[in-house]
Parts: C-alpha cells; structure tokens; sequence
C-alpha cells in the first residue's frame, strides 16, 4: 500500500509567477481566466491525492490497464505529471492504492447486521453490487481479467477487494448456522465466495446487478445452498 503523506500539487511550483491581484489588460483577459480557474480549483493534500485517485479510476474504465498512463491520469485529474511520479513509481501502484482508499475506493466492507441470512446476504450483496456500478466498480472490469498477462495484479485486486467480501459473508453464514438459519457444513470459503464470484460475473457480463438481480442470487442461489439439512 502506498504511504499517505499529503501529495504537493505541481501547479504550486509556478505559483509566484502570477501576480493575483493584478488586473490584466482587455488583450489577456482569455488567459487571465483560465489561470483564475486553474487557481480556482487548485488542491493540495488530502484534496489533490482523491482527485487522482478518482482520476485513475475513471481513466481506467474507460480504456484499460494496459492504455493507463501518468500523463492521461494527470490530465484528467488538472494537476501536473510530476506530482504522480513523486508519490508513485508505477500505475499499477496507483491502481492500487485508488481501489483501496476508504474513499473514492471500495475501502472496508462493512458487515451487515439484520438479524436473518436473508437480510445480511441482501445487504452485503446489494452494498457490493452498487460499489460495482460506481467508478471504482467500473474500474475493476478492465482489471479483473488480467490473470494471464498480470497475474500479480489479478491476485492483489483479489485480495484488496474481493475477499474482504468473502471473509464477511464467512462470519454471516457461521452466524445463521449458529440461528438455525443454515447448515454447518456450508460454513466454508469455498460457499462464501459464490456470493461474490456471481455479482462480479454479472456485472462484467450486463453492466449493472440490480436489487431484483441480487434477490436472485439471494433466493435462487445462495439460501437453496446453505439451508439446513435433516
């Protein structure tokens, strides 16, 4: 993971060229307000580093991981080049750090709650589903087939992202199993990432899981396969 140290913005080291107080001539106003409107969203910081990680992810949905470069995703982001290439040496590392983020990345699910195994897959399922429709989401499509060419990546995108989702559905079976709700011996990885594995393959496949797409999964997949055995 990458340190979060704050990210300098490069556009601050040409900042004392400008005079801001200044009024220019009629014959420069075109230039004067495109440098007011670079300093109008000028970010440093905390600000500047979600703007490029948003940046990133937006890039790499729209192309792939292969096309994805410092200089489109400094563009898109309105900050210098440089600025990326002080914090991190390589995109993929970029990628990384973008798809973790408790922010503009999917961060730490969190471990639904409702009482029933219906609810808690419903939830849990739903959250990951809407995360999928979303850039970071999209993000991923171009990322999740990149087994053969960069097995590395493939394996830690599977881990930052889709097994901290499969270790809390994990806990969600133990729990209905400890209620009644279902069987024992469904209790393992292998059951509690079917969840998952279909709502990622669905949204490569047709763009956006829907709630009724998730009831499915719910009730024709998952609760037939975990519910309890006489």
């Amino acid at each position: 993971m990458s340190s979060s140290r704050p990210l300098p913005d490069a556009a601050a080291q040409t900042a004392g060229a400008h005079a801001p107080d200044a009024a220019p001539p009629p014959a420069t106003q075109t230039g004067a307000t495109a440098s007011s409107a670079v300093k109008g969203t000028r970010r440093r910081g905390e600000k500047l580093t979600q703007a490029v990680y948003l940046a990133t992810l937006e890039e790499l949905a729209l192309t792939s991981f292969e096309e994805l470069a410092f200089d489109k995703i400094a563009a898109r982001a309105a900050t210098g080049k440089s600025a990326l290439y002080r914090r991190w040496s390589t995109p993929k590392e970029l990628v990384l750090a973008a798809l973790t983020d408790p922010v503009v990345g999917f961060g730490c699910p969190v471990a639904p709650d409702t009482g029933t195994l219906r609810g808690d897959l419903t939830e849990l399922l739903g959250a990951l589903a809407r995360d999928l429709d979303r850039p970071r989401g999209r993000a991923l499509r171009p990322l999740m087939g990149q087994r053969p060419r960069h097995p590395e990546l493939h394996g830690e995108i599977r881990r930052l992202v889709v097994e901290p989702y499969q270790r809390i559905l994990l806990g969600v079976l133990r729990k209905a199993a400890d209620r009644g709700e279902a069987d024992p011996r469904c209790v393992t990885p292998r059951v509690a990432s079917v969840g998952p594995r279909l709502v990622i393959a669905e949204s490569m496949d047709r763009g956006t899981v829907g709630p009724a797409d998730v009831d499915g999964i719910v009730g024709e997949v998952l609760l037939p396969m975990t519910a309890p055995r006489t």
